[in-house]
């Protein structure tokens, strides 16, 4: 008799492995992807693979850690961790030693962001208490000089004279330098002034100047080189300045058929005119001394300030110079909220034309008001702006560090770390309105540096220098929608950045931002932003992955956090321990991702071996008819295994669960009540463990359970587990 429509068999066979999607409904998904798919990563055809679980690194943290990040000294890579407590410790990835980089109460307690400057040092953003280097041994805070004023130009100098500037306050800070220039050196005929033309010179007279009163003194030439058409010297030169003049000499006009000529010399003043600062040093935390010697002159003067990026500081700028100024006039520097804020006067040509600040003071959290007063002169004013804004970003491009405050990024000189001074430094403030608030992050990659606000990104490129040392580059807004305020989520990927913000995670090609986390839409509504979110990159099962680690409010197992990894278009999940806090390694070729809860720290996607919890949800199948109930017969798995594994399995429909199959490929063997193998020990005190069977193995079950939609759900906690296929086998049951 034939077999009626409904008692015919048909068979679900799932190979072609897809992604994570949790943006549809399970019913509605397609055939080969996953409503859930954790700690098992779906590399391709027939290849679904169990992850590495993550290993302990065997250190506590002395303080609970607020920001983890890394960085390479010298060919040594670094985990750093900056606590709650102010202080840092590294962890050397290669010696699995931990140094204690700063003490407690050096940091502030959260928000402090450090990156690297070549391989030589880490570069340490504070958001409160300025900017730091740490060399692998000294920490050192990057109070470097910003200007040198001169108070005084002295008189008499022969050459440049010698410029000293103190020793830093901090030991192992770098000594800053600087060097002088002069107007024109004392004993040098600087000028030749006709006071008589004289008169009938037909050719050019010789000039003849008197010897130098100095022994070793150079006597100076000069020479006539024009006369009009009356027969007047109108024009003479100085072709050798000499040296050694203690007064103006003479200068005797001979020969070229006339008389009366009177020429008269002036000797150069030697005045110090101006400082330039060479090395603009480290570990300054107050302001230096400047000594002038040498140069054979007497009595020039000068003093320098210093810059810290610290929070709460004053800066002055000299809005009108006054005139009649004939000594320092006084700076005062009131209201604000703020200490100890002091400025020094500079004065040139009866007029105030700046002000060099000998203590930037603390504290300040509002502009405070600057008068300036005495000095014999009158009219000079200026404006003093606080620091309120926090740094929010460090990063080194094009040679140059670059941190932001605000809404201002400022950079180094070329080839430095630490000059803030020199013409090639500089900042830029982003006016725009595409940038709303302040900036978020800065991310050096792909030739670019991306500046990140909440919603907006502009990317700095094209850094030069111009002929006259002034840096210049481009600066374009690539997106005035999208950005984010989740800094620890930005990171470069391939040829692209990633970054997420609290309603996707995208991807910044070029200057197109694109959104990556479609599949991830059912996912984000149960996000919990109240704590950080973290990504980087690393190896899993040897392709390099996007990880990105959000705190979940999953509706089985409560809030927890977990890891949205990126590969091939493709998302899955991974829980690594209680990962509060992440960062990659790069280290001999490979990228590690390491992580902690605050005290510990683990190392993610290290250990093959060890058992890891693993849970899959297929799609619910339409079965190709999806207005027919379907009965489910059996249901089978094949896996490819290097030792035992145990699965347990339901089979679910859109209406519920099956009881749960425990299915094992362990030939003989004991399981407790939880299905956990039990082992034996033998008279050696060697533990016995079940045989089992390695390679291709096929679980397959008897099944009971109806529904329009028919799927799977599998946990185990066996490694080095592949899945190759699902299948199920169904019959088909009445329409509605």
């Amino acid at each position: 008799m034939a077999q009626s429509p409904e008692q015919k068999k048909s068979y679900q066979v799932v190979k072609a492995f897809k992604s994570l999607n949790t943006k549809a409904n399970r019913t509605a998904i397609a055939d080969e992807e996953f409503s859930w798919i954790e700690n098992i990563q779906p590399i391709g055809f027939g290849n679904l693979k169990v992850i590495p679980t993550y290993s302990n690194v065997g250190i506590t943290w002395a303080n609970t850690v607020t920001t983890l990040s890394s960085a390479n000294i010298n060919n040594k890579d670094y985990v750093l961790a900056f606590e709650k407590n102010g202080g840092c410790q590294a962890y050397n990835v290669g010696s699995n030693t931990v140094v204690t980089v700063a003490n407690s109460g050096t940091f502030s307690s959260t928000g402090v962001i450090a990156n690297q400057w070549k391989d030589e040092r880490v570069t340490i953003a504070d958001p409160e208490k300025g900017y730091y280097t740490w060399d692998g041994t000294n920490l050192i805070t990057v109070g470097c000089i910003t200007a040198i004023g001169i108070t005084n130009p002295g008189s008499g100098y022969t050459q440049p004279p010698l410029v000293t500037i103190s020793a830093p306050n901090q030991t192992n800070g770098t000594q800053a330098t600087a060097i002088a220039f002069i107007s024109n050196a004392s004993g040098t005929i600087t000028n030749l002034t006709i006071n008589n033309k004289g008169t009938s010179y037909s050719a050019f007279p010789t000039l003849v100047i008197d010897p130098p009163t100095s022994t070793t003194g150079v006597q100076a030439q000069a020479v006539v080189t024009s006369i009009n058409s009356s027969n007047n010297i109108i024009a003479v030169q100085i072709t050798n300045p000499g040296y050694g003049y203690l007064t103006a000499p003479n200068v005797t006009v001979t020969g070229g058929g006339g008389s009366g000529a009177n020429i008269t010399t002036t000797l150069g003043s030697g005045l110090v005119t101006s400082i330039t600062v060479t090395n603009a040093g480290t570990g300054y935390t107050s302001t230096p001394n400047v000594t002038i010697s040498g140069g054979g002159g007497a009595n020039a003067t000068a003093i320098a300030g210093y810059l810290s990026f610290a929070n709460g500081t004053v800066g002055i700028t000299i809005t009108n110079g006054g005139t009649g100024y004939t000594s320092t006039p006084n700076v005062a520097i009131t209201s604000g909220g703020g200490t100890n804020a002091a400025a020094t006067a500079l004065i040139a040509g009866g007029a105030v034309i700046g002000a060099v600040m000998t203590n930037p003071g603390s504290g300040y959290t509002s502009n405070p008001t600057v008068t300036i007063s005495g000095g014999g002169g009158n009219g000079a004013t200026a404006t003093a702006a606080a620091t309120v804004k926090a740094n929010n970003g460090i990063e080194t491009f094009q040679g140059r560090v670059w941190i932001s405050q605000g809404r201002t990024v400022f950079f180094t000189a070329a080839g430095q770390y630490n000059d803030f001074s020199s013409i090639s430094s500089g900042n830029i403030t982003l006016t725009d309105s595409t940038l709303h608030s302040d900036i978020n992050d800065l991310l050096s990659a792909n030739n670019f540096l991306y500046v990140f606000g909440d919603d907006s990104i502009n990317v700095f490129s094209d850094v030069r220098v111009g002929t006259n040392g002034v840096t210049t580059f481009t600066n374009t807004n690539v997106s005035a929608s999208v950005g984010t305020r989740r800094s620890k989520s930005v990171f470069p990927y391939f040829r692209s950045v990633l970054f997420m913000n609290d309603y996707g995670i995208y991807a910044l090609v070029g200057a197109t931002t694109t959104k990556i986390s479609d599949a991830l839409d059912g996912i984000f509504p149960l996000i919990d932003f109240t704590y950080p979110v973290t990504g980087g990159q690393t190896l899993i099962n040897n392709i390099l992955c996007a990880v990105f680690n959000i705190y979940y409010n999953d509706p089985l197992q409560g809030l927890r956090p977990i890891q949205a990894v990126f590969f091939d278009k493709k998302w899955f999940i991974t829980s690594q321990s209680t990962l509060l806090l992440t960062t990659s390694v790069p280290r001999l070729g490979i990228i590690y991702f390491y992580g902690t809860s605050g005290l510990n720290l683990i190392k993610a996607y290290s250990d093959a071996s060890s058992p890891i919890s693993t849970r899959l949800q297929t799609a619910l199948w339409p079965m190709q008819d999806t207005i027919r109930t379907k009965q489910a017969l059996k249901f089978g798995i094949e896996a490819t295994l290097t030792q035992g594994g145990i699965l347990t399995v339901t089979v679910d429909s859109e209406t519920g669960s099956s009881p749960t199959y425990t299915l094992t490929n362990i030939s003989l063997g004991w399981t407790n009540y939880l299905g956990n193998t039990i082992t034996w020990t033998n008279n050696s005190s060697q533990t016995i463990s079940w045989l089992s069977a390695s390679g291709y193995s096929l679980y397959k079950s008897d099944a009971m359970q109806y529904g329009k939609y028919l799927g799977l759900t599998v946990t185990s906690n066996s490694p080095a587990l592949v899945y190759n296929t699902f299948e199920m086998e169904h019959e088909l049951r009445v329409r509605f």
